[in-house]
């Protein structure tokens, strides 16, 4: 008897020692312990120079200025102040993009309701995507532009902001839908244009754990 009554005591003290981690935990959480990268801090390689950007420091998204699925200017200046999450598609993409879009639609879900956060999705086949096939691809997709934009520039533009911008790999496929070539990553900028992460839009598990990284720098914004 005298050991079950000891049994039962340790299993209540651990049963009151739940709430005190809990709290512990989120105290710790909530002094930012949680650290986010902050990308390409001595600036990017660039071998070739084939990217106007300097190599030496701090990189941040450059200026550029596209057209949403509304038909209206957005660009670099609408992502100050707000965490961004960038993705590059195209709507005739055969592949990876309707995966990568199910799954921004999750990114969207998330934060519908904070101002905060943003998304822009960035054709790679502008030629094709017109602000017109924009906004259809987008109404599927539940988007409303403003909190997730549609962009659409001109060609080499887009390229150059994919590959010296977000630092991502794509390739003109010329109007053939299997030859374009664009990344998987969904790309995580700051409110000062600094890259904080980049997570595979074709796994649930990276997009969950950007959700997750954005909440923090949301909550590092606030506390600052």
């Amino acid at each position: 008897m005298r050991s079950i009554r000891i049994l039962q005591g340790f299993v209540l003290v651990c049963i009151l020692l739940v709430p005190i981690l809990i709290f512990l935990f989120l105290k710790g959480f909530g002094t930012n312990n949680y650290d986010i990268p902050v990308f390409f801090e001595k600036g990017v390689d660039n071998p070739f120079r084939e990217c106007p950007i300097a190599d030496t420091t701090q990189h941040y998204i450059p200026e550029f200025s596209f057209t949403n699925q509304e038909g209206e200017i957005v660009g670099r200046t609408d992502m100050e102040g707000k965490i961004t999450i960038v993705d590059f598609f195209f709507t005739s993409c055969p592949s990876i993009c309707p995966k990568m879009s199910s799954e921004m639609e999750r990114v969207n879900d998330m934060f519908r309701e904070y101002d905060q956060v943003q998304i822009m999705s960035i054709s790679i086949d502008p030629t094709f995507d017109t602000p017109e096939i924009l906004k259809e691809y987008a109404e599927e997709h539940h988007a409303e532009a403003g909190k997730w934009n549609f962009l659409t520039g001109g060609v080499q533009e887009t390229y150059d902001l994919a590959k010296c911008g977000f630092i991502i790999p794509s390739v003109d496929g010329l109007g053939v839908p299997d030859d374009f070539v664009h990344s998987d990553k969904f790309v995580l900028v700051d409110e000062l244009g600094r890259i904080r992460g980049y997570y595979s839009g074709t796994s649930r598990e990276d997009v969950d754990l950007l959700m997750l990284e954005t909440k923090v720098l949301l909550h590092a914004s606030e506390e600052e």
